[in-house]
């Protein structure tokens, strides 16, 4: 990060801020057990920087560790343990009552020496005792500036600091999963797999250049061919679940829409399984766009329900179809729904053609009720059209079912092997996939083995950004920009 010294010792609220039964400061940095030292006062007198890793210490925060404070705290601590003790004893100087973790290099998060400071919740009490490591010579970290750290002295690399933001974000538990199997190293392992078999072809490249007239030194062609071959099917299998992959970290923008009064809202109720909007008779009820995160088959779905209206009658109106444009433009799926107790309506039509180019089900809903809609009309322009019944959710698992599998393309998930997902990591394999491909097909044409081995070394250059084996404070700064404060 620039404008910072890696060697500084950090500090940050670790939890979330607000009321709560634990909060937690964190240090980092090489003088961490120093300022703990200066800070903490244990009842048997012991310093932090005398603690053992991994052991865990009750005691106080205080303001300065003279004999005064020493001596009262002390004298407190006689008195509360024969019961004569009360708070009206208690040292002005001491901040709050804590939790004290050790954890030494180079077996902590970070690799250096951390302190783990456990207070009470509220937010004063954490402001109080972050102020005080402050002024003791800590620098306030930057948002990821302790995930960062744990990447920059090796004890994860890129792909799994990104898988860090991956895992706290999660909004189902597939996506939870992905995220772990990426910090474990998942994606990690296949990358460093693919990069020892290019390494390979390097080699044999390497040694023809190197030694032409030795007999050995010549590879064979057939068989550096396929190594190639191989791994641009590995890359080609990472790209082909890259869909999921980012779908899970980052939700499926699903948008409802409609005609007026035709259950658009009913369907988005039925599908959050709790009343989340009004439902009327009254077309026109909803006149904003109205957004919900669910869990459809452990895919995050980002469902917006939008105002059915077609000729506004006023500013407001007016506004609320452009935002309802908006949403469908940007929609990765359209959810499309007609009233089945209605004939097919102009206004239907008008929908249908704005919606042609876009990922749509058709939706035909109030089947409860006598039907009039012309459903082979319907068949012959979607080919699938969905039948529910949004108020007695009838058929809702069903149309999830279809969602679920528009993300997985017919396969039971996308788990079974790990993914890549954010932009960074799909473009790195893409880049790499095609200067392996042309490896290949320069080998084919019998370029010059120079040629060939540039391009396989084009590929590991990119695969090497990718796990963090190469980078430049630009590229850490993006990913870690996105972190919160603390991790």
């Amino acid at each position: 990060m620039k404008g910072f010294n890696p060697l500084d010792t950090i500090v940050a609220i670790a939890t979330s801020q607000g009321e709560g039964a634990i909060g937690i400061v964190r240090l980092s940095g090489k003088d961490a057990l120093k300022i703990a030292d200066k800070i903490f006062l244990e009842r048997s007198g012991r310093k932090p920087s005398e603690f053992k890793s991994y052991t865990v210490h009750y005691g106080w925060i205080v303001s300065s560790q003279g004999s005064r404070v020493t001596r009262r705290i002390a004298a407190r601590s006689r008195l509360r343990r024969k019961g004569q003790g009360s708070e009206k004893n208690f040292s002005s100087e001491v901040i709050d009552e804590v939790i004290l973790t050790v954890m030494r290099s180079p077996k902590s998060y970070t690799r250096e020496d951390v302190v783990e400071i456990n207070c009470h919740g509220g937010i004063v009490a954490l402001r109080a005792v972050l102020d005080l490591v402050l002024k003791n010579n800590a620098r306030l970290a930057q948002p990821g500036e302790f995930t960062m750290r744990a990447f920059l002295n090796g004890r994860i690399d890129l792909a799994q600091a990104e898988a860090v933001l991956d895992v706290i974000r999660a909004k189902t538990d597939s996506a939870l999963a992905l995220g772990e199997e990426q910090l474990r190293g998942g994606l990690s392992a296949r990358i460093e797999k693919i990069r020892k078999m290019l390494l390979s072809a390097l080699c044999l490249l390497e040694a023809g250049i190197d030694f032409p007239e030795e007999e050995q030194g010549s590879p064979d062609p057939a068989g550096l061919a396929g190594k190639l071959a191989k791994t641009v099917s590995e890359l080609n299998k990472l790209l082909e679940n890259s869909r999921q992959g980012r779908i899970l970290r980052e939700g499926l923008h699903v948008v409802i829409c409609g005609k007026p009064n035709v259950g658009k809202s009913s369907l988005l109720n039925a599908l959050l399984k709790k009343e989340r909007c009004i439902v009327t008779p009254v077309a026109g009820t909803t006149r904003d766009t109205i957004e919900e995160i669910i869990d459809i088959r452990g895919i995050p779905v980002r469902i917006v329900d939008t105002a059915g209206i077609i000729e506004p009658r006023d500013l407001v109106e007016k506004k609320a179809i452009q935002r309802s444009r908006e949403q469908i433009k940007i929609a990765e799926l359209v959810i499309l729904v007609f009233d089945g107790t209605k004939k097919m309506s102009q206004d239907d039509r008008v929908l249908i053609s704005k919606l042609k180019n876009k990922p749509l089900i058709a939706v035909i809903n109030k089947i409860d009720a006598r039907q009039k809609i012309e459903k082979k009309r319907l068949l012959s322009l979607f080919g699938r059209v969905m039948e529910i019944s949004a108020r007695s959710s009838r058929n809702i698992e069903l149309l999830e079912e279809a969602i679920a599998q528009l993300v997985y393309r017919g396969k039971v998930s996308g788990r079974e092997s790990p993914l890549i997902g954010n932009l960074r990591q799909v473009t790195a394999v893409e880049q790499a996939q095609k200067f392996v491909a042309a490896a290949a097909n320069s080998l084919d044409n019998k370029l010059s083995p120079e040629f060939v081995a540039q391009e396989i070394k084009d590929a590991l250059c990119i695969l090497d950004e990718l796990l963090g084996k190469r980078f430049n404070e630009e590229l850490l700064d993006k990913i870690f920009a996105d972190f919160c404060i603390g991790k």
